[in-house]
């Protein structure tokens, strides 16, 4: 069994009142533009799930097999998005230029992340269209279309497609997949090295990368950190995943990746702007991580490095 917690070391810690009062472990890792090992914390070539990071490997996988939308689209396509209105909007477009409807996606039925649109969605209940993953599935549905493939069964692991974004993952990652599970979407997902994610977002299809930097509020939404890092950021590529899990790529081929050992999401930004500063970005006051005591800040989350 792969241990990810063998040579995990800690990332951030939380202080509050001056005393540190919990601290994350994970690891990372931040690649130069020549492919060189710029930082290393805990083990780079730690096998982890790279969940919903993947996204825009797997878009790259879809455009090889004949995915052509616009650009918006495609940064639908590698989102784990809010869930508002203009967000079902996309995806509902590139179903129906497939000749589709939501009643084609597979993916598991849940409620939009945002709390405005979930309060919204109440009436219709979690459906396949407002998870956060539907954007994803739209995109393999139209590339099933466009391929002449199937679409009943665009799930399976045997799939021409799944196939065919298994073979993408280990060509853009330099890593065999060693293990396949499923993931919270329904979707398989392939696991990867941690400095193999980050090596693969120096591969993606340039369309992808125009996309999501062009793109940023289709990848995430309102109040989400990949949306406004990469608004800070010109020409950035950063997707978050579950579990916490997260890659990033630079215009000049710098890159990097990080994993939560406990799976917060509390950590992240001040992670991800730590990281950016390595790699030689500013993201200028992004990251910033307050603690805070009856409402007002009393202390921070900080990057141990």
């Amino acid at each position: 069994m792969t241990d990810v917690g063998a040579r995990a070391v800690p990332l951030a810690r939380v202080v509050r009142g001056g005393v540190v009062e919990s601290v994350h472990l994970g690891h990372l890792v931040v690649l130069a533009p020549d492919g060189s090992t710029r930082l290393a914390l805990g083990d780079p070539e730690v096998v982890v799930w790279p969940r919903s990071s993947l996204k825009p490997v797997q878009a790259t996988g879809m455009l090889e097999a004949g995915l052509d939308v616009a650009d918006e689209h495609l940064a639908l396509v590698c989102a784990s998005h809010n869930g508002e209105p203009a967000h079902l909007d996309v995806v509902r477009a590139i179903l129906a230029d497939a000749g589709l409807d939501e009643s084609a996606l597979q993916n598991t039925p849940d409620w939009p992340l945002d709390p405005d649109a979930a309060w919204s969605a109440r009436p219709g209940g979690p459906r396949p269209l407002t998870q956060n993953c539907s954007g994803k599935h739209a995109g393999m549905l139209a590339t099933c279309v466009a391929a002449g493939w199937s679409t009943d069964d665009y799930l399976a692991p045997g799939h021409p497609l799944q196939q065919h974004l298994r073979a993408t993952t280990e060509r853009l990652t330099g890593a065999p997949v060693e293990h396949v599970t499923v993931d919270g979407c329904g979707a398989p997902l392939f696991s990867s090295t941690l400095v193999g994610l980050a090596r693969s977002f120096t591969r993606l299809d340039p369309r992808v990368v125009v996309a999501t930097s062009g793109f940023p509020w289709f990848v995430a939404g309102t109040g989400r950190d990949a949306t406004t890092f990469m608004q800070a950021v010109p020409g950035l590529v950063a997707k978050d995943g579950a579990d916490g899990v997260y890659a990033a790529g630079l215009p000049d081929g710098s890159a990097l990746a990080f994993k939560v050992l406990d799976g917060s999401s509390r950590p992240r930004p001040a992670l991800l702007a730590a990281a950016l500063r390595a790699a030689g970005a500013d993201p200028g006051d992004l990251g910033r991580t307050p603690v805070l005591g009856h409402g007002v800040p009393v202390g921070a989350v900080e990057p141990t490095f």
